[in-house]
């Protein structure tokens, strides 16, 4: 459903245009059109629109909810459920506080028991590790409400938290109650640069894409993040205005960002700003050096967290053991942040149009794009025609020696089809054209590529540009394929 309105603000961001979200709405709909009891587990980042999400689709649906209220104890997550109970019992009588979750579950039974009847209804938990504080027994009450009475009734009960982490662990590979009690799971992730645009224009914004991804760059695909941004202000102007003034939301997320989402995020942030330093990435020896942390099962907890909440991105490398994998920081915001926000902050009107002019903006940048386009190889392996053939992405690095040079390829697709294409990306304001330098460097990769991995499979260069790829001499008989911006901005959606 859409409805248009004349002003965009605050306050009608909730009657835009859904956009995205296709295979996640899929999930929904078939829970409430099955004929049993779901437990449906929706997990995904801090502002990435779980709730907006859940809401939209069971607007009809749901009959009670509530959100867990961040650092409130016991007593006052329990008054919260009653608060929201007697709202939608009767706001005139007050429901006394519950002196527990299970006293609170059973309060919920009462309610809802009438209600049962041949259309299905939702019961909506959301910011659940808010509401399950320490020693609340709020899981064991959970699965106590699931096990006794939710699972034999005609109910969604939809479960959401933003420390992915820990839904992880503490609920969807619960030991106790809740194990294998979750039905169906949704792991909702940033927009696409597709669903992006989709967004900005359904917003009245009409950012060329070239412009969108600057603004990606910036702050990835956060929707609220993105619904901060103004049509009447220019991308830098936006940038300028939401990163580096007093007003700006993304002047200190960063440091509300991993405390929301992890207990004792220390190490968490220090994983973050060691591979802020090394773009290209590090393997886990590298990151505790560099981080200042204990190796152990701490260490391999907290890369796990992260990985898991979409900041970090780990890749095997082409023909190396697992242990040697490369993890590489993938969230835009949090590398821009360290990048330039950190120590800019108040700089002052014109921030951001001064620093985009400066050397550290290209390599910023230049890491950024690849980082996109490492995300879209969906769209990528379309562009390639090899949509339908299986492909499994690698990196690759090879460190020099004083007598043997290195080399490291972008991004390596190795296909069943006995191809293995070597991708290069390349963010550039005008047509790339290929030079006689950096060709020899690309034979130069290969041949290291080749001697150390020992292949047989045909090797194909592609090269992803902003504006356009033109052949030349030296690129003629070296790249077989080249993809523009464009090709990532195409809206390609899972669908099982």
């Amino acid at each position: 459903m859409q409805i248009k309105v004349d002003l965009i603000t605050d306050s009608t961001i909730m009657a835009i245009e859904f956009i995205g979200r296709k295979l996640e709405k899929k999930v929904l709909k078939e829970a409430i059109d099955s004929s049993e009891a779901e437990m449906v587990a929706v997990i995904g980042r801090r502002r990435i629109g779980k709730t907006f999400l859940i809401t939209s689709v069971y607007e009809k649906q749901i009959v009670f909810e509530i959100a867990g209220l961040q650092t409130v104890s016991l007593e006052g997550q329990l008054k919260n459920f009653a608060a929201q109970l007697t709202k939608v019992i009767n706001p005139d009588f007050p429901i006394q506080t519950p002196t527990g979750w299970f006293e609170a579950f059973q309060l919920l039974i009462n309610y809802l028991k009438p209600l049962m009847g041949k259309d299905k209804k939702v019961v909506f938990f959301d910011e659940l590790p808010w509401l399950a504080t320490a020693k609340s027994d709020f899981l064991s009450a959970l699965a106590y409400f699931w096990n006794s009475w939710a699972s034999r009734e005609n109910i969604v009960v939809v479960i959401c938290g933003s420390a992915a982490s820990w839904m992880i662990q503490k609920v969807v590979h619960h030991k106790g109650g809740l194990h294998n009690r979750i039905t169906k799971r949704i792991y909702l992730q940033a927009f696409t640069l597709a669903e992006t645009e989709q967004y900005l224009k359904s917003r009245h914004i009409n950012f060329d894409r070239y412009q969108i991804m600057h603004l990606y760059m910036a702050m990835g695909g956060i929707p609220h993040y993105l619904k901060e941004v103004r049509a009447a202000r220019s991308v830098v102007q936006n940038i300028d205005y939401l990163c580096f003034s007093n007003a700006g939301i993304l002047t200190d997320e960063f440091s509300k960002l991993y405390p929301s989402l992890f207990e004792k995020a220390d190490n968490h942030i220090a994983v973050v700003r060691a591979l802020a330093q090394k773009r290209k990435g590090l393997v886990r020896k590298d990151i505790i050096d560099l981080a200042k942390i204990t190796n152990g099962g701490g260490t391999t907890r907290v890369l796990e967290e992260l990985e898991q909440s979409g900041f970090i991105t780990s890749y095997h490398p082409f023909g190396k053991k697992k242990k040697e994998k490369l993890y590489r920081l993938t969230d835009e915001y949090s590398l821009f942040y360290l990048q330039f926000i950190e120590d800019k902050v108040n700089a002052g009107p014109g921030t951001w149009q001064h620093l985009s002019q400066s050397s550290a903006y290209k390599s910023w940048s230049g890491y950024t794009f690849e980082s996109i386009c490492m995300k879209h190889l969906l769209q990528i392996k379309k562009a390639l025609g090899i949509a339908n053939v299986y492909t499994i992405p690698y990196s690759f690095v090879k460190r020099g020696t004083p007598t043997e040079k290195g080399a490291q390829i972008d991004l390596v697709l190795d296909r069943a089809d006995s191809v293995i294409n070597l991708i290069e990306m390349k963010f550039h304001k005008e047509v790339y054209s290929l030079s006689k330098a950096y060709a020899e460097q690309l034979h130069q990769k290969q041949h290291v590529f080749q001697s150390i991995t020992k292949t047989k499979k045909h090797l194909s260069w592609a090269m992803i540009t902003a504006f356009g790829f033109k052949p030349n001499t030296h690129s003629l008989g070296l790249i077989e394929n080249h993809i523009t911006l464009d090709v990532l901005f195409e809206d390609i959606a899972l669908d099982y």
